[in-house]
């Protein structure tokens, strides 16, 4: 299992930006994918995004056009830039390292957004 941190969270308004980072306790570069994923209240844990060891990039449709996902192979952290936030994204989110039968999570961070 690979230990994961993430950071970042907080409460910004609607229409405003956050970025949330994950590090890992080993190298990145070894691992197949990393991503994020969040979790409202009262409903199941759902992808936002995921970044590959080929540098590919897969999104949530509501977050298209509004989050990027990237990665810092050096600092071993995987980073998720949150533009035009809406309350509706207002959840914890948790960074997550797949590499074959290996699925590690992070312990989770707040975002809240206000309207």
């Amino acid at each position: 299992q690979v230990q994961l941190v993430e950071s970042g969270g907080g409460l910004v308004q609607a229409g405003g930006s956050l970025r949330l980072s994950c590090t890992a306790s080993t190298s990145i570069f070894s691992i197949n994918t990393m991503g994020w994923y969040r979790q409202a209240p009262g409903k199941q844990r759902e992808l936002v995004a995921t970044i590959s060891t080929g540098s590919s990039t897969n999104y949530a449709d509501s977050v298209k056009g509004r989050f990027t996902i990237s990665r810092d192979n050096a600092k071993n952290t995987v980073y998720l830039q949150m533009n035009s936030l809406k309350p509706e994204d207002t959840a914890v989110y948790y960074c997550n390292a797949r590499h074959y039968l290996l699925n590690s999570w992070g312990q989770g961070t707040q975002v809240t957004v206000s309207s």
